[in-house]
């Protein structure tokens, strides 16, 4: 059976869509059968894999509203074992239309759950907030990786978030575990970027991953190529960044099972 992870933090930019994409990608080129699921709205991560938002015609949207199963939205890509369920900005109105739903926060999971036994791992780019979609994504992951990023308000709002992780657990997801904090957008050259990885080691300590994503000038124009970075330049330090974090998930999951 495949592991749910959503990629989540209420912030924008701090590397969330990267994380998910190139963490899918990556998965994927070490031979895992990888689903990548577009739940924001802005739809960087369908464009980021090769996929114009605009010509989508069913994704993630139609799933949650129930007019289409989700293996009748899966697209391919052109990087190796990972497959889409795109988004447009349809999904904007999508949390409006879950409002008057029974069991609104867990439409997510019912439209995951007969496809999940067909991928190893199902990786979910969440919305930037803390709304119904990203509650959505929440109550149907077995985990979630948190991307921080390496600057000065890098803990400001992370208090909130773990506080709605805690109430998915208690209500929605009690198996809901926190797969790690991600360190974002490193800078070698600046002590502030040090400071950072520092405090959020102190404070959180075995829940930060080893793996810590380094800013890189390949890593932020691959998206502009539909490409993941592994695809894109796979000798670039952003590549073997999110190989890293990829092996590192991969070696965590063979020690728990």
């Amino acid at each position: 059976m495949g592991q749910i992870i959503a990629i989540s933090n209420q912030k924008g930019g701090v590397g969330k869509t990267t994380t998910a994409m190139n963490l899918a990608g990556s998965l994927g080129v070490l031979e895992k059968k990888v689903l990548l699921v577009d739940a924001d709205p802005q739809a960087n991560a369908t464009s980021g894999v090769g996929h114009n938002p605009e010509k989508v015609k069913k994704g993630v949207y139609a799933c949650l509203t129930g007019s289409e199963n989700a293996r009748d939205c899966i697209l391919k890509t052109q990087s190796p074992n990972l497959e889409l369920i795109p988004t447009n900005i349809d999904l904007v109105g999508a949390e409006l239309e879950l409002i008057n739903l029974k069991e609104r926060e867990s439409r997510m999971k019912e439209i995951l759950a007969p496809i999940k036994g067909d991928y190893d791992y199902i990786i979910i780019d969440c919305a930037p907030s803390l709304g119904l979609l990203t509650l959505n994504a929440l109550s149907a992951a077995d985990s979630v990786i948190i991307p921080i990023q390496c600057e000065y308000f890098a803990l400001e709002g992370l208090g909130k978030l773990l506080n709605t992780i805690k109430v998915v657990q208690q209500r929605f997801n009690i198996e809901l575990k926190i797969e790690g904090l991600l360190l974002t957008m490193y800078d070698t050259r600046l002590r502030l970027s040090n400071q950072v990885v520092e405090e959020v080691k102190t404070h959180f300590q075995e829940l930060v991953f080893k793996t810590i994503i380094h800013r890189n000038v390949r890593l932020g124009e691959s998206p502009s190529f539909g490409e993941t970075i592994v695809i894109h330049d796979a000798a670039s330090k952003g590549a073997i960044n999110y190989l890293n974090l990829a092996n590192e998930i991969l070696s965590k999951d063979t020690i728990t099972n």
